[in-house]
């Protein structure tokens, strides 16, 4: 349950009591009442603008307003004391026993607490990665792939109906470069010396295996054939390696997709997905025929100086109408989009989430363009851009991957720190910031480590499980004794428990999955700091030999804490391990 949002219920419940009449003789809006954790912890537990919302549309003081919804609140059983603030907050206390019902709650629901309906079983396609299949996944990729996975994930905890989504660019010239580069590698497998890769062409390594199968599988056949024959049959099962490698990476990250959309598929039987989806846009006035004035500083690829087919996207909120039809007849990069949009949209779903790299800025203008004219302004589409990560060791820039050829590849990282240290970090700051990754740091066992410190909080509630079993055989929570909680350290504990529903709503509607990650560290913070009173006070400790039931009630709270921590990684895509080693 998410108790702020509970809250509000009963502070918009006392105003209504009130029976305030408004200045203009309408409803009263409640919309913008805001209940929340107050900024200063020693004011209360929760706070509420409600009177100062209120207060202009009923022409009356915020805070004599404020003295009139805390009277009604006074009298609710569960609020302890009032208070009001500044220009009319209202601060509420609520009592020990409240808190230690959402405890018994948390280790009751165990897992399913913190999860939400507010998605309203919303249907989200949620893309992420997507990278070209012309190789290895590079740290790049890994920080799109963990964000939009995560975020996926933290979707779903919150009622939505999402599905997880890669689109193949499995057509183009970067296929066709790719098949070139395979071409090499296949004849320098018969024997051929090839030299340097040629400028222009895929110089990793990653390549020599493919080119080997192929010379086992073929022979000399290929060179037999003409080279359009040859390529087309290098071209498919390049592709099809690339994918199994970009599986494979992904697998090693924890990241598996629902769907993988190729691109080759719009592109079949003539164009015709493109053809029909253009049609449709055609009739609704979208497309027609005319010429673009040359955009200012460097040319886009796709832009001809003549009469040709465009998209009317200026009208949907564009910068630039856009081409569909290049001068030789075939479709643009932005066509092909077209179509896979309307493949989604009539899939059915109602929101589209685009994860992409910092570099693809230019895309989100006229993609949101594209929904609103495909949907007639019904879907939603956000477009999330990564921004760039900066691997370091010590503070030193990470040399680049002699197997990729150009790059860090996600599974060097993947392969050096494990998954956990790479998952948490990629989210541990919000996507739109640049973030720096040092290997030495993600690695270290201290409290400058986030993903350490959660994930030792984990272990401490599980070695807490181990040693009360040690010193108190067959000893179990009892949630019929958390009365017994009356410390004001455990019920702290508890209320920084309880954020978790809301902390999952609020990131979850803003698409902010970094918000769990931190989330997570406060809470391993504050039971750490717990654990640490209990070393300096021993009365605070969890296991009482000499006292059965406090013992019981106080492995309660660990395990409101432990479920909380793994709900939260698991939607992280992170263990929340047993012991440390």
């Amino acid at each position: 349950m998410n108790i702020f949002s509970a809250f509000r219920d009963r502070v918009i419940a006392a105003v209504e009591g009130l029976q305030l009449e408004t200045r203009d003789g309408g409803p009263l809006e409640t919309a913008r009442v805001n209940v929340e954790p107050p900024r200063d912890p020693s004011h209360g537990d929760i706070a509420t603008n409600a009177a100062m919302v209120i207060a202009k549309q009923v022409g009356e003081n915020p805070r004599a307003l404020a003295e009139k919804i805390v009277s009604i609140l006074d009298q609710d059983a569960d609020i302890v004391e009032t208070s009001i603030a500044g220009p009319g907050f209202v601060n509420l206390r609520i009592s020990n026993e409240f808190w230690l019902n959402q405890l018994k709650l948390m280790a009751d629901e165990s897992a399913q607490y913190g999860r939400s309906n507010v998605g309203g079983g919303k249907k989200v396609n949620v893309e992420f990665v997507s990278a070209n299949p012309t190789g290895p996944m590079h740290v790049g990729h890994c920080r799109g792939a963990v964000i939009g996975d995560t975020l996926a994930n933290l979707m779903k905890f919150a009622g939505f109906d999402v599905v997880k989504e890669y689109y193949i660019n499995d057509a183009g010239v970067q296929i066709d470069v790719l098949a070139r580069s395979v071409m090499l590698r296949y004849r320098e497998a018969l024997g051929e010396a090839i030299g340097d890769m040629p400028e222009g062409l895929y110089p990793g390594d990653y390549l020599v295996p493919l080119g080997e199968a192929l010379a086992e599988q073929y022979g000399e056949t290929l060179k037999e054939k003409s080279e359009e024959d040859a390529l087309a049959i290098i071209k498919d099962a390049a592709i099809d390696a690339m994918m199994k490698l970009i599986r494979e990476d992904l697998a090693a990250l924890n990241v598996h997709h629902d769907v993988f959309f190729s691109e080759r598929t719009v592109h079949e039987d003539n164009a015709t997905k493109i053809k029909a989806a253009l049609n449709d846009l055609t009739l609704k006035g979208h497309v027609y025929r005319g010429t673009l004035p040359p955009p200012k500083g460097q040319l886009p690829e796709d832009w001809e100086d003549r009469e040709q087919v465009l998209f009317r996207s200026t009208e949907v909120g564009d910068d630039i109408d856009r081409p569909l039809v290049k001068s030789d007849g075939s479709y643009t990069y932005f066509a092909a989009d077209v179509a896979y949009f309307v493949d989604k949209f009539e899939r059915g779903f109602e929101e589209m989430i685009f994860v992409l790299g910092a570099d693809h800025g230019g895309y989100v203008k006229r993609m949101e363009a594209l929904a609103r004219a495909v949907s007639d302004d019904s879907v939603e589409l956000t477009v999330l851009l990564c921004q760039l990560v900066k691997l370091l060791r010590n503070g030193e820039p990470v040399k680049m991957s002699k197997r990729a050829g150009q790059f860090v590849t996600l599974r060097d990282v993947v392969d050096e720190v494990g998954r956990d240290p790479v998952r948490f970090m990629m989210v541990y700051r919000k996507s739109s910031e640049p973030l720096d990754f040092d290997f030495a740091k993600v690695t270290e066992q201290s409290k400058d480590n986030p993903v350490f410190y959660v994930q030792y909080a984990s272990a401490r509630c599980y070695s807490v499980f181990r040693q009360a079993q040690e010193q108190i055989p067959g000893i179990s929570a009892d949630l019929e004794l958390l009365h017994m909680l009356d410390d004001e350290s455990e019920i702290a504990l508890v209320r920084k428990l309880a954020e978790f529903p809301r902390i999952v709503e609020a990131a979850a509607m803003a698409q902010e999955p970094h918000r769990i990650a931190f989330y997570l560290y406060e809470l391993a913070n504050s039971f750490h700091g717990h654990w640490n009173k209990g070393n300096d006070n021993e009365h605070l400790r969890f296991v009482k030999v000499n006292n059965p039931q406090l013992t019981s009630a106080r492995l309660g709270l660990v395990q409101g804490v432990l479920n909380v921590l793994r709900s939260g990684l698991e939607i992280l895509g992170v263990d929340a391990p047993e012991e440390m080693r």
